[in-house]
């Protein structure tokens, strides 16, 4: 275990940009991970777990330790005759958790394939796509406490779960590092067809009883058909929530903008970020070297050289267009630094 000064993060975020941490480890264990906490050195140094790095927008260079999670393992803890639990290390990268689930018949996470990120960032965002989300599966978080140094255990309703948001990103933000996840899977699921277009992508392949390697695969071949390639691209994939607005605020809209459209909540209904910045006017917009995707609005990209405080001004810029347009403010889902 070596900790780096002056250390590049180009390679640590799929944004690809060329910025610097002021110092920068890769633990392998928990013994680890507390020798670097426990350090006398960096007591008092600003700290910043990072896992695949899927998810961040570095503005700045860091002025402080970023540590980088670097656990692996896939364990089969426990079964019954309807689930198996499985325990995933926190830098396990998530679509290969997803395949090995699908490639072994454990159902509940084909719809989540190919989202980026390693499964220790998956409950912190309440990951989700195509109906489903890390929620609906999630029994238990294993984490370390910043505070006592102890492993502790935070079952579902414990992580106060919500639409991409949990306690990590509110009351136990910075408080504490995930560890491992354990997800109940399905022996005999039941595949989730009916959300966005996985059943017309069924349909091309003439697939009417898909299992869940036939609903994976469908998800994958929709999502590279719109999103770009971290390793081609730069980007976090979505960069924008999907908004939750009233059904009274809705309805208005509904009137001014009869296409405008919506996903029923209850008392709430959720309106597509995309198809907003898109009306907008601000798909397939370049600036130089970044901009945003020509084929997915919700998805800001660096196509090479771009600084991480571009795009963020791009996405304030975003923000404000949309929101003088509908009365809607757009939330970064991308966490920026």
């Amino acid at each position: 275990m070596t900790i780096h000064n002056n250390y590049s993060l180009k390679p640590h975020n799929t944004f690809g940009i060329d910025v610097q941490s002021k110092y920068f480890v890769k633990v392998n264990s928990v013994f680890e991970l507390k020798q670097v906490l426990s350090n006398e050195i960096y007591k008092n140094v600003p700290k910043l777990i990072l896992g695949g790095g899927s998810n961040i927008l570095f503005t700045k260079n860091y002025e402080g330790l970023i540590i980088a999670i670097n656990n692996k393992g896939i364990e089969v803890i426990n079964e019954d005759e309807h689930y198996r639990y499985i325990k995933f290390a926190a830098s396990e990268v998530w679509h290969n958790a997803v395949l090995f689930c699908v490639n072994n018949g454990f159902g509940g996470i084909e719809n989540l394939s190919l989202i980026p990120g390693s499964c220790g960032a998956a409950p912190i965002q309440n990951i989700g796509a195509y109906g489903v989300e890390i929620k609906d599966v999630l029994t238990e978080v294993e984490v370390l406490s910043l505070n006592t140094m102890q492993i502790e255990i935070l079952k579902n309703t414990d992580c106060k779960f919500g639409y991409r948001d949990s306690v990590f990103k509110n009351a136990l933000k910075g408080k504490v590092v995930i560890l491992s996840i354990t997800l109940k899977l399905s022996k005999n699921h039941t595949p989730n067809v009916s959300y966005g277009t996985i059943e017309q992508e069924l349909e091309k392949l003439k697939i009417s009883t898909p299992n869940i390697k036939d609903v994976s695969n469908a998800v994958i071949t929709i999502r590279e058909s719109k999103l770009p390639n971290p390793k081609e691209i730069g980007n976090a994939g979505s960069f924008f929530k999907n908004p939750v607005i009233t059904n009274q605020q809705y309805n208005l809209l509904k009137a001014k903008h009869s296409e405008i459209p919506g996903y029923s909540m209850g008392e709430n209904t959720k309106v597509p970020a995309g198809w907003l910045i898109e009306q907008a006017g601000w798909k397939g917009k370049t600036f130089n070297n970044y901009g945003v995707h020509k084929k997915q609005a919700l998805v800001l990209v660096n196509y090479g050289g771009a600084e991480g405080k571009a795009i963020y001004k791009l996405s304030n810029d975003i923000i404000t267009d949309v929101n003088a347009k509908y009365g809607i403010k757009l939330n970064r889902e991308v966490n920026c630094l």
